[in-house]
């Protein structure tokens, strides 16, 4: 039987479905094994994302955020390193991201030219919006704007009469560790507690979390969740090539006692039949974009 292929956010609705279920059938078992009177239920517990403005805030960054996921990884003997600047949204990272990965097969273009281009030090392009739809040409040449009035472009130049951006590239580094492929973290980070905060679920997150063994190995993990104080979820984020950390990330995952459904691969760039096959092939799962929009 065909392994399933998941975009993130259903990925992360499985886990939740799964989950209450679990709670429905402890409380039936509990329901029915005496005569004992009743005790009243207290109130489910508010969620800590419910008043949240989560594309603008330094919450995610406190140490009690980080909290429970020290503690969760504390109880498996394994030290939690979070780095707080790397969940906090009261910048211009988390929503271009967004942009970027919700109009992917449109800007994906853009950004694959921008990441070249700093990668070789090449410091100019230009695009020519002609070659696009009229309606095409004008997203594109928004999305530039934008990057630039946010400072992810150094330079930005629309000649009206040719239709051609003309851009500079901003080589400050977070911006270039940004467009290297830390986006695809930033996106699926967001998304994933957009869908909680939606269903009203608590959670506890980090992004770049350093991970040591008691044999002093160490790992990071790209995007790490702690639902309701007792779902973990890896997610591993690749812009690039992948292959060659498949090994790497079937035996983390074992060591960290998860389910296959729990370690996640997603790729922006990965096609259905190609994560079907992959997601066949080995014991993780492997995520696309096709319904994360």
């Amino acid at each position: 039987m065909d392994a399933p292929v998941y975009d993130t956010t259903f990925f992360v609705r499985r886990l939740l479905q799964q989950y209450g279920a679990l709670h429905q059938e402890v409380r039936r078992l509990r329901d029915g094994q005496s005569n004992q009177a009743t005790v009243p239920q207290a109130a489910a517990p508010r969620s800590n994302l419910a008043e949240v403005d989560l594309h603008n805030t330094s919450a995610l960054a406190a140490s009690a955020q980080h909290a429970p996921i020290v503690e969760w990884f504390r109880q498996r003997r394994i030290e939690a390193r979070p780095v707080p600047e790397a969940v906090e949204t009261s910048g211009f990272f988390d929503e271009i991201a967004v942009e970027i990965g919700d109009n992917y097969a449109l800007l994906g273009e853009v950004v694959a030219k921008i990441r070249w281009g700093l990668r070789k030090d090449v410091p100019n392009f230009s695009l020519k919006l002609s070659d696009y739809s009229q309606k095409d040409g004008q997203a594109i040449n928004a999305f530039c704007k934008r990057l630039y009035e946010h400072t992810f472009l150094a330079k930005y130049f629309y000649q009206k009469q040719e239709k051609v951006v003309r851009v500079t590239l901003q080589q400050a580094a977070p911006v270039r560790d940004f467009f290297a492929g830390e986006w695809v973290e930033w996106y699926v980070l967001m998304k994933a507690l957009t869908l909680l905060q939606e269903t009203r679920h608590s959670a506890a997150c980090a992004r770049n979390l350093d991970i040591v063994f008691d044999n002093e190995d160490l790992h990071e993990l790209d995007v790490f969740m702690l639902i309701d104080g007792a779902k973990p979820v890896v997610v591993e984020c690749k812009s690039g090539e992948f292959r060659q950390d498949i090994e790497k990330y079937l035996k983390l995952r074992k060591r960290l006692g998860l389910d296959r459904s729990q370690f996640i691969i997603y790729s922006p760039d990965l096609g259905e039949e190609q994560a079907v096959a992959l997601s066949n092939m080995y014991e993780l799962t492997f995520a696309n974009r096709e319904r994360l929009t």
